[in-house]
C-alpha cells in the first residue's frame, strides 16, 4: 500500500499536478511550529444576517507533532490549549482541534516554501457566543520552532 501511494505521488509530481511532495510516513518533519496569522476575516450572525469584521492578528504554537500517530498539541499564550488530530495530505498537514465546548479550529500547514523559509498556513475557527454563530478564517505562515 505504501509503495502504491509513493507511485501515485511520483506520477502526480511528474505530471505537474502538485508542486512538491509532503512528508511521507516515517519522515519526522518539525516537531513544533510557531504560527502567526496577520490577515483574515470574521463573520458573525445577528438579526438574520451575517456581518463581516476584520479579526485581530493571531499567533500560537503547534507542539508535540507526531505525524505517524496523527497527534499534536496546541499552545496559546504559553498555555497548553489542548490536543489536535493530524490529518495528512499530499502537500500539507491539517491540525484539527475540538475545543471544550465542541467548536472546531482547523489549521492547515503546507509544505515549506524555500523562497521564504516558512510554511504557508490557513487557520479557520467555527464557534459561537451566546447562541450567535461566529466563524473566522486567517492566512499566514508557520516556522519550525528551534
Amino acid at each position: 500500500m505504501r509503495e502504491q501511494r509513493r507511485l501515485a505521488v511520483l506520477c502526480a509530481v511528474l505530471l505537474g499536478l502538485i508542486p512538491g511532495v509532503a512528508l511521507a510516513e516515517g519522515d519526522a518533519g518539525p516537531s513544533a511550529l510557531i504560527c502567526s496569522f496577520e490577515k483574515g476575516n470574521s463573520w458573525s450572525y445577528d438579526n438574520g444576517a451575517y456581518k463581516s469584521i476584520a479579526p485581530s492578528p493571531l499567533s500560537f504554537e503547534i507542539t508535540d507533532i507526531d505525524l505517524d500517530k496523527q497527534s499534536a498539541s496546541l499552545v496559546i499564550d504559553g498555555k497548553n490549549s489542548g490536543a489536535a488530530r493530524v490529518v495528512r495530505a499530499l502537500n500539507a498537514n491539517s491540525f484539527l482541534e475540538v475545543a471544550n465546548e465542541g467548536f472546531l479550529n482547523l489549521t492547515t500547514v503546507y509544505d515549506l516554501d524555500p523562497a521564504t523559509g516558512t510554511y504557508p498556513a490557513v487557520h479557520s475557527r467555527h464557534f459561537g457566543i451566546l447562541g450567535q454563530p461566529i466563524f473566522a478564517q486567517y492566512a499566514g505562515s508557520c516556522k519550525a520552532k528551534s
